[in-house]
């Protein structure tokens, strides 16, 4: 249902497009690592995923559990809540890594949460959290980097700014990139799965920010 509904409602509020490397692939049993801009973002990289035949498993924040409908949604499709700064946590990685084993495709954002900036410009990907290399490394799964731009540009900023770019994107239709990468293949150093996971998905989200002209790529 999710990649449904995401495949429904992004292209009524922007302009989709996706590209992909020549040698990428989305294999069953593959961890999608993609940057992490805007709430928007989940659902374009979902509706570009979707495009690709792929509908996959999703590691979000916790709360959104905590929505009427959408929690239980969520919970019944499978997608795997993250409890962060809790000892939890470590469930959620079994939980990713059962699914891993079912063959589904586990979508990750391993920076571990949004920017703080105000602006709606694009920047490359922050520092990437452990998470990422630990399942790779648990379960053998390649990695597949996603870079996506222009989420920015339907919801940034305050709360406020947040509303009123939703509301007014199906009227302004801004350009959405998602672009994706070769697979990495694990590691056998979890700092250095991080660090080339990190520019794998930095790559890919300069091609994507590239696409929309977007300065921070351009002048990288």
């Amino acid at each position: 249902m999710l990649s449904r509904i995401a495949h429904i409602l992004v292209p009524a509020v922007g302009r989709l497009s996706v590209t992909t490397d020549p040698g990428a692939r989305l294999e069953p049993g593959s961890i999608i690592a993609a940057n992490h801009t805007s709430l928007a973002d989940p659902a374009v990289v979902v509706a570009a995923l979707r495009r690709l035949g792929v509908e996959p498993v999703v590691m979000a924040a916790a709360g959104l559990w905590r929505v009427p409908l959408l929690g239980r949604a969520l919970a019944r499709e499978g997608h795997v809540p993250v409890i962060r700064g809790d000892r939890r946590a470590a469930a959620s990685l079994d939980a990713a890594a059962e699914a891993l084993g079912r063959g589904r495709l586990v979508l990750i954002y391993a920076e571990g949460g949004l920017p703080r900036r105000k602006d709606a410009a694009e920047a490359a990907p922050e520092a990437f959290r452990s998470g990422l290399a630990r399942l790779a490394e648990r379960t053998g799964a390649p990695i597949v980097p996603v870079g996506q731009a222009g989420a920015r540009r339907v919801t940034s900023g305050s709360t406020v700014k947040q509303l009123a770019g939703l509301v007014t994107a199906p009227l302004r239709r801004p350009q959405l990139h998602v672009h994706v990468g070769a697979p990495l293949e694990p590691a056998d150093s979890r700092a250095f799965q991080t660090d080339r996971a990190r520019t794998a998905v930095t790559t890919a989200w300069r091609t994507a920010a590239s696409r929309l002209d977007e300065a921070a790529a351009l002048t990288a």
